[in-house]
């Protein structure tokens, strides 16, 4: 029998939420289509949790996690490591600085201090109430050289971004986007603030580690430091449960508090010791009672497993590669993926990286798994072998053609690969439910660092590409970009009405960065990015 197909996985993108546009600054605002006269009133931000599972309050002994983070003095050490004034863009980099203050110009108008941009009814969508957009935004805007806007969102964070709330945030989303985000801010501009400020959400964050095995919950909130499963299952996903320890580890480092990097490092240590994978591949989910993997036998690079790998190798490179564990673990699983997951196309001979389920290949691949030829381009800078960089190549090749052979130029959410010698099929096979494109950035991630490698000006050139696809297929003219559900037709692209942050925080970043040809603008000798492209310094040199 074939395996079931699971459910489509709700994974880096939050539920939809309609709330009113704020009214704020702009005269502007006649182009696209008018605001409905009817508006919802804004609700308040409070969650009402629905699940099933455990629920856990706070550790004994430990204060209420708004009274903890009060009052964080500023930091005398580490001291930040700050970027030098960047040169002047070149063509390029200031189409990137367009299109972003296009982005910028929709959420300042439409949704500011919120969480994201609804550019097509200009309004804005609620996740965590906590100005995702903004704060997944500020080393952007700093990288930019965008003075102004970043002066304005300094200002809103000093003032308006407030931790007190009762509200439900996910532990992974919104350690990458707002701790990630506030500690890299804190690196590029010195400014202790952010600092101060990821130190309060850092403390707000820990009551989702107090579980039996000390495999975190998915979700806390940040206002009674309740956490607890989602209210289908009492499982974690994997990814998201190796994949904030960068950020962690850095908090303690520069606040000398050991408890954040104790408690990631407690999971590495545990993943790293169970049983149930597969010449280093790991399921996709794991049980916060027993800590024992769920779901066994399904393997897959894309969504609930890809950043583990990423983070295996980042953590070594963040450590000062001396974390030789999380070394022989990324190498092992860069092995398993050649022997288990690895083929080729028909008739290009495209390779690429599908999923086995329980011993039966499937010719499917997410965007979401083009952060692995980056990846493996990073480990060779770094010192891995040679034969990493030459899957890395195959890979960017595919990954390139998953955009170029679309009608509009930008990939779909997931493709299917043909592997039958049939001349009326191509490599890239597209179903009708995974036509979307979320305006994701793994792409372009991977082609900076193919081409900080390697040198070859192509990939410049297959990064501009996509920028141009971009502008004219999900551009708004009042302000914004907006995910599509169709890269198929040039006609009918059909925007969804969503800018999703990491449009701002990782893809225009990556663009820009991928079209300097200053290789100590964010060198990688010095900094490693986490998974929403937030630069965080290596701890010794390398």
């Amino acid at each position: 029998m074939l395996p079931q197909k699971p459910q489509k996985p709700v994974w880096r993108r939050p539920p939809r939420l309609q709330i009113r546009a704020p009214d704020i600054g702009s005269k502007d605002g006649t182009q696209g289509e008018a605001l409905r006269n009817t508006r919802q009133e804004e609700t308040p931000l409070r969650t009402v949790i629905s699940w099933r599972g455990a629920v856990i309050e706070p550790e004994q002994g430990t204060e209420h996690p708004s009274k903890k983070a009060a009052g964080v003095p500023t930091p005398s050490l580490p001291a930040a490591r700050t970027q030098k004034e960047p040169a002047s863009p070149n063509r390029r980099q200031k189409g990137v600085i367009e299109a972003f203050l296009h982005a910028w110009k929709g959420y300042r108008k439409f949704s500011w201090g919120h969480d994201e941009l609804k550019p097509v009814s200009r309004t804005f969508s609620e996740w965590f109430g906590l100005g995702l957009t903004l704060v997944d935004a500020l080393d952007t805007m700093w990288l930019l050289g965008l003075k102004k806007e970043f002066k304005e969102a300094r200002t809103w964070v000093s003032t308006k971004l407030n931790f007190e709330k009762d509200v439900d945030v996910n532990l992974f989303e919104s350690t990458i986007r707002i701790l990630g985000g506030l500690l890299s801010t804190y690196h590029l501009s010195g400014d202790s603030l952010f600092l101060r400020k990821a130190e309060d959400f850092g403390n707000r964050l820990m009551p989702a580690f107090a579980t039996p095995s000390k495999i975190p919950y998915s979700d806390v909130n940040i206002g009674t430091g309740v956490a607890h499963p989602p209210r289908w299952t009492s499982d974690s996903t994997v990814a998201e449960v190796t994949s904030i320890q960068l950020e962690f580890r850095e908090l303690s480092r520069l606040t000398g508090n050991k408890k954040f990097q104790e408690a990631v490092e407690n999971v590495t240590r545990h993943i790293h010791s169970l049983s149930g994978k597969k010449d280093g591949l790991v399921p996709m989910f794991i049980n916060t009672h027993s800590g024992l993997f769920t779901h066994l036998g399904v393997f897959t690079l894309g969504a609930r497993a890809d950043s583990y790998y990423e983070y295996l190798l980042k953590q070594w490179i963040q450590g000062g590669k001396t974390e030789t564990q999380l070394l022989e673990d990324y190498l092992v699983a860069i092995e398993g993926i050649k022997a288990h997951l690895l083929r080729r196309s028909e008739p290009g001979k495209l390779v690429f990286v599908g999923e086995l389920a329980h011993g039966r290949f499937s010719a499917k691949m997410d965007h979401l798994v083009c952060f692995l030829p980056g990846t493996l381009a990073l480990g060779v800078h770094h010192g891995l072998p040679t034969e990493h960089m030459e899957l890395a190549l195959a890979l960017m090749e595919t990954c390139y053609q998953m955009n170029h052979q679309m009608e509009t130029g930008l990939s779909p959410e997931i493709a299917h690969f043909n592997t039958f010698s049939r001349p009326d099929l191509k490599d890239v096979i597209v179903k009708p439910a995974d036509r979307h494109n979320l305006l994701r950035p793994e792409t372009v991630e991977s082609l900076f660092y193919l081409y900080r490698v390697t040198g070859d000006r192509k990939y410049q050139d297959w990064g501009w590409e996509i920028l141009q696809s971009f502008n004219k297929y999900t551009r708004v003219r009042s302000g914004g970009y907006s995910s599509i559900n169709n890269v198929q037709s040039t006609q009918k692209p059909e925007p969804r009405d969503k800018m999703e942050s990491f449009f701002l925080g990782e893809t225009l970043k990556y663009l820009y960065l991928l079209f300097s040809d200053d290789p100590d603008l964010l060198s990688l000798d010095h900094y490693v990015f986490n998974t929403e492209a937030h630069p965080l310094p290596i701890w010794s040199p390398v």
